[in-house]
C-alpha cells in the first residue's frame, strides 16, 4: 500500500438486525489477521440506513464484540462521517464519473474488472453486465458502494476481509477507486456458513443470533467459529484446541478454505464441554451461581470474598460443599445452564418411579434387601467419606456390584443418570442419605 505499510483491517457491521454468527465469524478473522501482522483493528458501524439502523443493534454489536474478547484499536460511525462522503460524490459529479438523476448514479465504464482475492485467487467480472450503479440518494445519504470505498480510503485500510457475499459488490468498489484515482486494498472473501444441509444458514438450521449463544464459554465459540472455513495446527482432539493466543499465532488468510463451512453443533457442544473440564472450579461456580437461583435459599447472597451459599437442607453446608456438587458434575457438564437440573437432586429430591431402583432382573424383594444393606452401613461408617463409604461398601458388593450400589445411587438422587452415590452421600451427609434411602424402602 502506498498510503501506509501498516496492516489495517476493518469490521463493518450494519446495526439493523441482531448480530448474528457469519458476522462475528468476520469479526474474529479480521481481529487474528490484524493481530498476527501486530496491524489495527478497526470497527466501523455503518448506519447510514437511517431507518433500520437501532441503537439496541448497535449495543448488540459492541456488547457480543466485549463478551468474545474481540477488543477494536478505533470506533467510527458513518452517520458521523457525511461531510467526507459529500467531498468525494462532488469530485465525482465534476469529474463526469457521477451524474444526477433523482440519485446519484455512477457511470459505469463497462470494462473488465480484475482483483485477485487472497483466498479465491484471480477474480474476473465484466462490469457492462450490472449498468450503471446507484452511489447516494443526494449528497446526504451516500450508499454502501460508495460510503465502503470512502472510509476504506480514508481509514488507510489495507486488507478487506469479509464474506463472499460480498464479492459482487467488489467490482463497483474498485471502479469506484479508479474512478476517484485512490489506492484499492487488498480482498480476502470468506466461505459462508453452512447448515447441515449445505444450504446457508439460517435460522431453520440453527439460533444465528450471537446473543443465543452466551449459554455457552466465549472461549469455545471464538474456537469453534475459527475453525468454520479455517485450519491450523492445534492440540487435542484432531487439532481443534485453540486458544486466542494459539490462534493469532496460527492464522493466516492461506489456511481458509474456498468452499462454505458447515455449522456442527454438535462440535460446539464438545468443545464447550472440553472448556468447562478446564475451568478451576472456583471460577466454573461462579459462571453456575446464576443458573442455581431457584435451589440456593434467597437469604443466602453470593459475596465475593468468601462466598456463602445455601440449601435446603441444615446439614449441608454449601459454603464448603457447593464447590464439590458442581465438580461432581464437571466432567457430564456441556453447558453452563444444564448445571441445574443436573445438581437439583442435591437441594431437593423430585419424584421417581419405583422401576427406577431396579437393576437388571431385580425383584422388589431384592432391591429392598439392598436398600437396607446399604442403610446399615451409611448408619455406622466412619468417617463419613466418599473414600470410606466407597471402602465399605464396594467390599460388601463382591463382584456384582450393582445391585448394591444401583439402587442406593437411584435412592440418593432419583436420576437414572449422576455420578457416583460415594460422592454423592458425603455431600448429601449422613442424616440426608439416609432420610432418602428411607424414602425409596417406603416406596417399595
Amino acid at each position: 500500500m502506498s498510503k501506509s505499510s501498516k496492516i489495517r483491517v476493518r469490521f463493518a457491521p450494519s446495526p439493523t438486525g441482531p448480530f448474528h454468527i457469519g458476522s462475528a465469524r468476520s469479526a474474529l478473522f479480521n481481529y487474528l489477521f490484524a493481530k498476527k501482522h501486530k496491524g489495527s483493528f478497526i470497527l466501523r458501524i455503518e448506519d447510514t440506513d437511517k431507518k433500520r439502523s437501532k441503537d439496541k443493534y448497535e449495543k448488540d454489536i459492541l456488547d457480543s464484540l466485549e463478551w468474545l474478547g474481540l477488543k477494536y484499536d478505533e470506533k467510527y460511525k458513518q452517520s458521523e462521517r457525511i461531510d467526507i462522503y459529500e467531498k468525494y460524490l462532488k469530485k465525482l459529479l465534476d469529474s463526469g464519473a457521477a451524474y444526477k438523476d433523482k440519485i446519484i448514479w455512477f457511470k459505469n465504464p463497462n470494462k473488465k474488472v480484475v482483483f485477485n482475492d487472497l483466498i479465491r485467487g484471480k477474480v474476473e467480472f465484466d462490469s457492462s453486465v450490472f449498468g450503471d450503479f446507484s452511489i447516494a440518494k443526494s449528497l446526504k445519504e451516500p450508499l454502501y458502494n460508495f460510503a465502503a470505498v470512502i472510509d476504506d480510503y480514508e481509514m488507510k485500510i489495507s486488507h478487506v476481509i469479509r464474506g463472499e457475499d460480498h464479492i459482487s459488490n467488489t467490482p463497483k468498489q474498485i471502479l469506484v477507486y479508479e474512478a476517484l484515482g485512490l489506492d484499492i486494498p487488498k480482498y480476502a472473501h470468506l466461505p459462508l456458513i453452512l447448515g447441515p444441509d449445505k444450504s446457508k444458514l439460517s435460522k431453520r438450521h440453527n439460533a444465528v443470533s450471537i446473543s443465543e449463544y452466551k449459554e455457552y464459554l466465549p472461549e469455545a465459540l471464538i474456537n469453534f467459529m475459527a475453525l468454520l472455513g479455517w485450519s491450523g495446527q492445534g492440540q487435542g482432539r484432531d487439532d481443534e484446541i485453540f486458544s486466542l493466543k494459539q490462534l493469532i499465532k496460527e492464522f493466516s488468510l492461506e489456511k481458509v478454505q474456498k468452499g462454505g463451512a458447515i455449522f456442527n453443533i454438535d462440535k460446539l457442544d464438545w468443545l464447550n464441554a472440553w472448556y468447562i473440564r478446564q475451568l478451576p472450579i472456583g471460577e466454573l461456580v461462579k459462571l453456575c451461581i446464576p443458573y442455581l437461583t431457584g435451589l440456593i435459599r434467597p437469604e443466602f447472597k453470593m459475596r465475593q470474598d468468601p462466598p456463602a451459599y445455601g440449601g435446603y437442607f441444615p446439614e449441608i453446608s454449601y459454603e464448603k460443599n457447593l464447590e464439590k456438587i458442581i465438580s461432581l458434575e464437571q466432567e457430564r457438564l456441556k453447558k453452563i445452564p444444564d448445571i441445574a437440573d443436573m445438581v437439583e437432586f442435591f437441594f431437593k429430591i423430585g419424584k421417581y418411579k419405583v422401576g427406577l431402583l431396579k437393576w437388571k432382573d431385580m425383584k422388589k424383594k431384592e432391591i429392598k434387601e439392598s436398600l437396607d444393606i446399604a442403610y446399615t452401613i451409611l448408619c455406622d461408617v466412619k468417617p463419613f467419606t466418599a473414600s470410606k463409604l466407597k471402602d465399605v461398601l464396594m467390599k460388601k458388593a463382591g463382584e456384582d456390584r450393582g445391585k448394591l450400589l444401583w439402587p442406593l445411587r437411584v435412592a440418593l438422587t432419583g436420576k437414572e443418570k449422576s455420578p457416583g452415590p460415594f460422592e454423592i452421600a458425603e455431600v448429601l451427609g449422613r442424616k440426608e442419605s439416609l432420610k432418602r434411602i428411607e424414602k425409596a424402602i417406603k416406596m417399595l
